[in-house]
Parts: C-alpha cells; structure tokens; sequence
C-alpha cells in the first residue's frame, strides 16, 4: 500500500519509513486509555508512572446560606487559605492522639506529616487539604491550625475532614473529570447554586462552572474532556442557597506529571 507523507506532500519511495508511536501503557506494558472506566482503576492503583488520581468530598457542618463546602463553614465563610507554617493540633479530647495531615509544602509539593493532638508539627504547609485520625476516634472536635489560623477540622467522630477544596501540586496538571453536588433539603425547596471556583497561581479566582438546583436535587457534572488546572492552582466548591440548607460536594481529578 503506497504511503503519503504529507511533509514532503509525495508518495515514499519502496513504501519504507520509520515510525514512532506514543500510547499509555500500564507497567506491565499493558496498553490503557489516558482516563476514563477502561484505565481509572489502573492509574488509582499507581500502575501508570506519572498519573495519580484524587477524590476530595466536603460538607457543611450545618444551614448554611453561602461559602464554601467544608467543615469550617459557619453560615457563609469562604476558605480562608491561611498563611505559610507549621501546623498545630488542638482538641477539648483525645489528647496525644495522632492526625495524619495531608497538603502542599512551601515550595508547594506534595507532603504528609502525623502530629499528635496537643502537638505542634516541623513541616511549612503552605496548604492543607485533608486531616485524618491515625488510630483513635475523635470524641470531640479537632482544629487544625496553620500559624495561628484554623486551616481545616475534623467533626466529632468523623474520623477525617470534610474539604471540597484543593490545590494542584507543583510540578503537576489537574484534569477535573466529575463533579457532584447536594443538599439535605426537599426537591420542592427553594433553589440552589453551586460553583467550581479556581484560582491561578498568583492570579484572582474565577468561576469555572455554575449549577443549580431545586432544593435538595442533586447535580452529577460530569467532563467528557476534562478541565485542566495548572500546577499550584487553587480549587473549591462555592455555594448560594436560597434558605439554609447543609450542603455536600465531590470531586475527581486526575493528576499528570509535567513533563521534565
């Protein structure tokens, strides 16, 4: 069969070329998708050098009337994203109790540090994005604290943060693939709105998706081809609601290494 290459715009002469092609393969040289059912099992099981994936779920610890969706919103408080340090532990229980923390060091990398309830850590978070308890319930609340600001909680007997809200690592490229959103009211209650909010490194934020909704329906947006967030991009779910409501959100991303 005769070969056109469209370089030269002439047929190759004895049909003879070399070609290269580029395709995803797990470790095994198995050849996958880059996402989607066929391959997101693979890349969650860290099969796939260079893709991970990350699933943040949040809600409010009760009516609220706007902000964000996570465990620190009171009414309308939007996530404050505190400043720069190492993080401390307090709670009125469970005192000595380990909580692993998880987020973005200074230079805005991935990192993981367990500091015990009552304790302050060594790590410069520059973000924190999920808190989780290691090995003992929390009877009460806990307070994550970054310098001297609430940074994220862990609701009594929750065992773990509830943070509609993340960052994308350095050296990384999100892909949003799914979004859900909810409330506990009825269906036939007022409306409610919900949005993906997304803030450049050193930029503003900017709204990336708005929803909305009768009362307690919920919205499942999902992205046949993904939104991409750059490295160190700021994400969260903003929400307005016509009367108070307790409000939960998720969300997938898949993350890719940036190429060196």
């Amino acid at each position: 069969m005769a070969i056109w290459n469209k370089l030269t715009q002439a047929f190759l002469p004895d049909n003879k070329t070399l070609f290269e092609a580029f395709m995803l393969a797990d470790k095994d040289g198995n050849i996958i998708n880059s996402c989607g059912a066929a391959s997101n099992v693979i890349i969650e099981a860290g099969l796939v050098d260079g893709y991970s994936h990350i699933n943040k779920f949040g809600a409010t610890p009760g009516d609220v009337t706007a902000g964000t969706v996570w465990d620190g919103n009171v009414g309308t408080t939007v996530y404050p994203y505190p400043a720069n340090g190492v993080v401390s532990v307090a709670s009125a229980t469970n005192s000595g109790a380990d909580v692993e923390i998880q987020g973005l060091n200074a230079a805005y990398e991935s990192v993981t540090e367990t500091v015990a309830i009552g304790a302050s850590g060594t790590e410069t978070f520059s973000r924190v994005f999920r808190a989780k308890m290691v090995d003992t319930n929390n009877d009460s609340d806990v307070t994550i604290n970054m310098g001297a600001s609430p940074a994220a909680y862990i609701k009594a007997n929750l065992g773990q943060t509830l943070m509609a809200v993340y960052t994308i690592p350095a050296g990384k490229t999100g892909y949003l693939l799914k979004a859900n959103f909810g409330s506990d009211k009825a269906s036939t209650n007022s409306a409610m709105g919900y949005s993906i909010m997304a803030r450049p490194f050193g930029g503003t934020f900017n709204i990336k998706g708005r929803f909305y909704s009768a009362g307690g329906q919920n919205i499942v947006q999902e992205y046949p081809i993904p939104l991409k967030f750059d490295e160190k991009t700021d994400i969260r779910i903003d929400i307005t609601a016509a009367q108070q409501a307790t409000i939960a959100a998720t969300f997938d991303i898949i993350l890719v290494d940036n190429p060196a």
